[in-house]
């Protein structure tokens, strides 16, 4: 983001001398700096609107894996109750139902748990950018 604004020197090469007058560096330091601090501001609004997206998705899919696995439950007390009434084929029917959707809904828990970890919303991109503009504007300023 920073290289299509403005060069960066190489690290130990000497900066050319400038002509301009201070006042008009200052100038164009302070712009520059303005226009850097809206291009970092942009970049977090866009990073975390995605990492929100990621979190409500990871919530969802929470909510619904803890439905599923109560659906699952009452078919386990299902299978539970016809087993004891019957003892018959109804409730190992009833048995299996109940442990794939206890499955299916411990794999969505586990989903929406991954997803909702707090290392999940790190704004990486803007706090690694940030970094590059502190030693730019350390370069500059020296």
């Amino acid at each position: 983001m920073l290289s299509e604004s403005r060069p960066r020197s190489e690290p130990g090469t000497p900066r050319p001398q400038s002509t301009r007058p201070v006042a008009a560096l200052l100038s164009d330091f302070a712009s520059e700096t303005g226009q850097l601090v809206q291009q970092e501001l942009a970049l977090f609004k866009a990073e975390m609107r995605e990492k929100l997206g990621r979190f409500g998705q990871g919530a969802g899919a929470l909510a619904a894996g803890g439905l599923i696995a109560f659906s699952g439950w009452l078919a386990l007390l299902a299978a539970a109750i016809l087993g004891l009434n019957y003892v018959v084929a109804p409730w190992l029917a009833a048995l299996i139902v109940g442990l794939v959707v206890v499955a299916v809904g411990a794999g969505l828990l586990f989903y929406g748990k991954s997803r909702l970890g707090a290392d999940a919303l790190v704004p990486r991109r803007t706090l690694n950018s940030l970094r590059e503009d502190e030693a730019w504007i350390r370069d500059q300023l020296s």
